[in-house]
């Protein structure tokens, strides 16, 4: 059996896995969703959260919780804690899976990936020092597909959201390169497997590493929420990867 830390993307705390974990624990496997600092359960601390933070309260929680030979999992814009805990813990880690993510490059921050319009307009959007989430629309213009979840899924969803902060989107993440040989895992969803091997073939500098040997990857043909859309397929994948 594994042990899975599942960190969620902006906005969302740990109650979106609810339908990934129970499957996953089901199963037998030890899960571990997570809320980072200043988002849902947590959105009333108080503070100036940035990306060392995120960071810091991941690594606190797998040296409180004793974990080891730990699955951690980033969906979305969870990829740039995750790569920092990753790369500063790496005898903690089995395997780093990026579901319908990839991983941050040293230096490299969320904010340089955004549309020059999209980053003004979050940028306006920005209250006391947090992002609240914009209405799904534009999400899905800028390239986060909402494929698989009807609007009463999507109403829902976003009655549980809260304002991200923004300092764990614009900080930059740095890397040693400590946690470059951990087995890790991209699975694709709401972009196709064979647009990510065109851009490792064509040395993008953001995928050129994910060709390597350390690394697998699937498809699961969804919206870029699949937690969501297609839970109980995310919990298979996220335990076929976790066996390998």
């Amino acid at each position: 059996m594994s042990t899975f830390v599942l960190v969620p993307g902006f906005w969302l705390g740990a109650w979106a896995w609810d339908g990934v974990a129970a499957p996953l624990r089901a199963a037998g496997h030890d899960v571990h969703p997570v809320s980072l600092p200043g988002l849902a359960e947590r959105a009333g601390e108080q503070g100036d959260f940035g990306l060392e933070e995120h960071i810091a309260d991941l690594a606190e929680l797998l040296v409180r919780e004793d974990l080891w030979d730990v699955v951690l999992v980033a969906h979305s814009g969870a990829c740039a804690p995750v790569g920092g805990v990753a790369d500063r813990m790496p005898e903690r880690i089995r395997r780093v899976v990026y579901l319908d993510s990839g991983p941050m490059i040293d230096g490299g921050s969320l904010y340089d990936l955004w549309q020059p319009d999209y980053r003004e307009a979050a940028d306006a959007s920005v209250v006391d020092g947090r992002l609240p989430m914009p209405p799904w629309d534009v999400i899905a213009a800028h390239g986060a597909s909402v494929e698989g979840l009807d609007e009463a899924a999507l109403a829902r969803i976003g009655a549980r959201t809260t304002p991200h902060p923004a300092g764990a989107y614009r900080d930059r993440l740095r890397l040693t390169g400590a946690g470059a040989a951990l087995p890790q895992a991209m699975v694709c969803c709401s972009f196709p497997l064979d647009q990510v091997r065109a851009m490792i073939a064509a040395g993008h500098p953001w995928f050129a590493a994910v060709g390597g040997p350390t690394w697998e990857l699937r498809e699961l043909p969804t919206g870029h929420w699949p937690m969501f859309s297609r839970p109980a397929d995310t919990a298979a994948v996220l335990a076929e990867l976790a066996a390998i």
